[in-house]
């Protein structure tokens, strides 16, 4: 085992994450891991593993925090944990965007390997209204089915009907249906407040990346890195379902909605996304990283640096070579 003084691995399974329950992955992680030598707790309660992570942080015996989850489990325990906790995944939620960005195995074993073996790298998140994201945050009708989705989740889990609270892809197909049949595409309104000049965009979709990844891997905003204290913004200034999904369409063919006169494009580091003063009538959702963030407006910064990450050694690599262009 390399560095024996960083020799705990702390383990926080989401119950809820992904298609099914992530437990047995995790027991897997957790065998292979200390076969490596390495202290291995579980947990499910995020106050618990939070603070536990800290603790072994500040005493510098920690090696990895881990979350078996996706996306928003990694968001939630960036908010509950100090800057500089070392935290990798080992991925189980539905859209995997954090894992696939920075190659992270799904195999228990080959993640035990990369936590054995592996390096830190510190990426910059956002924060919106005071919480961190690491994706990004969008408002529009994406977010609309987001909140669609988590209110059904919720409310299975609740049921205890435990596979209805773990959602696939195939859960998101009844709140598309519903935000397609109700949402009104109100104007959105995003300003740009670092920008010498005052910069103001009005659409029905904006999105704000911190890494290039959304969905099933549309790229949106290609040159986003993580790591070069600019946020990416993507704005749609089109009607209403056919010209959003026309601007889909051309962003799955090699990112070719950026020729688009309807969409805008560009990089900054401090936004207000509201709803747009004409149509101050509409309650118009935002979500960070695939979980509902609240209602607009919402006011956006990057934070550098505050998101530190363990992957593999030719990952990190990569990613500081971009970090130096």
């Amino acid at each position: 085992m390399k560095n024996d003084v960083k020799r705990y691995v702390l383990v926080s399974v989401n119950p809820k994450a992904g298609r099914k329950s992530p437990r047995e992955r995790a027991e897997r992680l957790a065998k292979e891991l200390r076969r490596k030598g390495f202290v291995v707790e579980i947990h499910t309660d995020l106050d618990v593993v939070s603070q536990r992570a800290n603790e072994l942080f500040e005493q510098g015996v920690l090696r990895a925090l881990t979350a078996v989850g996706g996306d928003g489990t990694a968001a939630e325990l960036t908010n509950r944990t100090v800057l500089g906790t070392p935290l990798t995944l080992l991925p189980s939620g539905t859209a995997n965007l954090i894992a696939k960005y920075l190659k992270l195995p799904f195999n228990p074993e080959k993640a035990a390997d990369v936590i054995e073996s592996g390096k830190t790298i510190s990426f910059d998140v956002g924060r919106a209204n005071g919480r961190l994201f690491l994706v990004m945050v969008s408002a529009g009708i994406d977010a609309d089915i987001v909140n669609g989705v988590h209110a059904a989740r919720e409310q299975s889990f609740k049921l205890n009907r435990k596979k209805g609270a773990h959602i696939s892809y195939l859960s998101y197909a009844k709140p598309i249906i519903n935000s397609i049949a109700s949402y009104k595409y109100p104007k959105i309104t995003t300003e740009v407040l670092d920008a010498p000049e005052p910069v103001s965009i009005t659409g029905q979709w904006s999105f704000i990346f911190n890494l290039p990844r959304y969905g099933w891997g549309l790229p949106l905003v290609p040159k986003c890195v993580g790591v070069d204290q600019e946020l990416d913004y993507c704005i749609f200034q089109g009607g209403k379902l056919g010209m959003a999904l026309l601007d889909v369409f051309f962003a799955q063919l090699g990112s070719l909605h950026r020729f688009l006169p309807n969409t805008k494009l560009g990089q900054a580091s401090h936004f207000r996304i509201s709803v747009a003063s004409n149509e101050s009538e509409f309650d118009v959702p935002f979500q960070l990283d695939g979980d509902p963030g609240g209602r607009l407006p919402v006011e956006i910064e990057i934070i550098p640096n505050r998101f530190t990450v363990l992957a593999s050694a030719k990952v990190v690599d990569k990613l500081e070579r971009a970090r130096k262009q």
